[in-house]
């Protein structure tokens, strides 16, 4: 899924893969230090890295403060979005790689962390009650490895919501969803007006995932996936798994989708036009669909979107207020910063420079720039968004939540995210049936 609402592109792995070559040296050197000052170098510079979006204006503040009362100064790197995950992938471990650095928790940094590349946050979260206490644990704790904390939460939460088009609905006379027989009641609903029932860009394999992270969460819990998450590709053989995939056939089947979902684009603004323009009823999508909508479509924005949360399932063993997505983004400390003979200060200052996001003053820029903070004192401040009512509820949703999954692609290493990407669109375009699709994920 995508990592960032406002962005028009997403950074995918499948995007970026081969382009490491473009993100090389040359790269680090226009946009970042020297390198004398970076981890292991023992200077007295931080190098932070952020993924460049719209976002990044916070960030660039949040240096600014730092610098004023620090000895040690930051300094930002903005990597182009595209190019983000291959360029952070091929300088940890040299000379070049940043001190602090953005991610996506979870499996994105498993692999560093694996190699001891990666600082271990949890005896300042569990020292500073303060500093732990400011996020909403279900975000933070999504920022994990093996329950040690390497992330510190540093944008906006993402959750997966299901988004309807009230013109439509009021046409039909009909009501959002509230349960899984809703769900379905609806397809037939929207399919004798010529509607499509859930716009659905099946050409990108992402917005597929989504269903399937839902579906076994409410089927089976959220404990299936983190079993996979750490490891365990067993626990693909789950019976809920095969529920979930026989869910998606079923929905198939039924003409959920319509007749085209293999051609449409996400990216392209195609299944979010289809939204907009009333020829498809529902999307499932991250929270970042209303910025997408607003910014493309703001009349649909203001008046016509609605949205809800994904239904509970009858028999589902899964909590209905569990939530998945993108949880937020996060900060993440190189270890080799504590190397050198300034090792400890500069531990000490990389430690303070992410607490910065902890601060009531870094979530007033993130609601400046639209987004919905993941820490526990921004519903205070959530009447400053400038839609105070979506910003409500996507917070509620977060912060009620008993547990976030992680987009499945963001959770796992690449060379098990992008055959599982694969196997989830052969699915969804019938190529493959539950059972194959099982087997297929056992064996990643």
């Amino acid at each position: 899924m995508r990592s960032t609402p406002a962005r028009r592109t997403l950074p995918r792995r499948s995007f970026v893969a081969g382009t490491a070559a473009l993100f090389g040296t040359p790269l680090a050197a226009a946009c970042g230090s020297d390198g004398s000052d970076r981890a292991g170098g023992g200077g007295g510079t931080l190098d932070v890295w952020v993924y460049e979006d719209p976002s990044t204006v916070v960030q660039e503040e949040a240096v600014k403060r730092f610098n004023k009362s620090s000895d040690i100064k930051a300094k930002l790197t903005r990597v182009p979005g595209d190019g983000y995950e291959n360029k952070l992938r091929t300088s940890m471990g040299t000379g070049n790689a940043p001190d602090i650095f953005f991610n996506w928790g979870g499996g994105s940094i498993q692999d560093f962390v694996r190699k001891d590349m990666v600082l271990d946050l949890t005896p300042y979260l569990r020292e500073d009650s303060r500093f732990k206490d400011a996020f909403i644990p279900s975000i933070l704790e999504a920022g994990t490895v093996d329950r040690k904390y390497y992330g510190v939460p540093m944008r906006s939460v993402q959750p997966v919501l299901l988004f309807y088009n009230k013109d439509v609905f009021r046409e039909a006379g009909a009501e959002p969803p509230r349960s899984w027989n809703d769900m379905l009641d609806l397809v037939d609903t929207f399919k004798k007006r010529d509607v499509i029932p859930y716009a659905l860009g099946g050409a990108e394999p992402w917005t597929d995932q989504m269903w399937l992270e839902y579906l076994l969460d409410r089927y089976g819990g959220h404990e299936i996936f983190y079993k996979v998450q750490n490891g365990d590709m067993s626990a693909w053989g789950h019976p809920a798994v095969l529920k979930a995939a026989q869910a998606v056939e079923d929905l198939v089947r039924r003409g959920a989708f319509g007749k085209k979902y293999k051609s449409v684009q996400y990216t392209n603004d195609a299944a979010p036009t289809l939204l907009a323009k009333g020829r498809a009823a529902m999307h499932l999508m991250g929270s970042w669909e209303y910025a997408n909508q607003k910014a493309q479509q703001p009349d649909f924005a203001k008046d016509g979107l609605g949205w809800v949360r994904f239904p509970d399932l009858p028999g589902g063993r899964g909590d209905p207020a569990n939530v998945v997505g993108n949880p937020t983004n996060y900060w993440s400390v190189n270890a080799k910063v504590a190397d050198g003979e300034q090792g400890g200060k500069r531990e000490a200052a990389a430690v303070e420079f992410v607490k910065l996001a902890a601060e009531k003053e870094y979530s007033r820029a993130l609601i400046d720039n639209g987004d919905v903070p993941p820490t526990a004192h921004a519903r205070s401040l959530l009447s400053e968004h400038d839609n105070p009512a979506y910003a409500r509820f996507q917070y509620d949703l977060v912060d009620k939540a008993p547990y976030f999954t992680v987009s499945w692609n963001q959770a796992l290493p690449a060379k098990q995210g992008t055959p599982m990407l694969t196997a989830i669109e052969k699915l969804f375009n019938g190529q493959i049936g539950p059972e194959k699709f099982v087997a297929t994920l056992k064996g990643l």
